[in-house]
């Protein structure tokens, strides 16, 4: 079974994650398929980039995103839009419509220092 899950990189203390698409029998650090994008916790407010079609196609194909990246990607919206996708709404409108809520955020986040 294919898993969407977070490796672990940085530093001792200093954790950042990559999210990966891996074997659910491969070591959290160990081999993967693909990188859909990265974490970043240590940031204030945390920092994150998926790519949201690689998502959407690997999910497609029966990849399950363990708990804490499901968390993530429900906090992007990401889930959100992916339910439409199987729905029928066309890809390019979810990915035009990820990346205005990607720019609004960071917007957003200008304008809060």
């Amino acid at each position: 079974m294919v898993r969407i899950r977070l490796r672990r990189t940085g530093l001792k203390g200093q954790p950042s994650y990559r999210i990966v698409v891996a074997d659910k029998e491969s070591p959290r650090d160990g081999r993967f398929l693909e990188i859909l994008g990265y974490y970043n916790p240590r940031t204030e407010p945390a920092t994150m980039n998926v790519k949201e079609d690689r998502v959407y196609d690997w999910m497609s194909k029966g990849a399950q995103p363990t708990e804490s990246v499901t968390q993530l990607l429900t906090t992007a919206g990401v889930l959100d839009r992916f339910t439409r996708f199987k729905n029928g709404e066309s890809l390019e409108a979810l990915l035009e419509e990820a990346e205005k809520a990607r720019a609004a955020r960071i917007e957003n986040l200008k304008t809060r220092r």
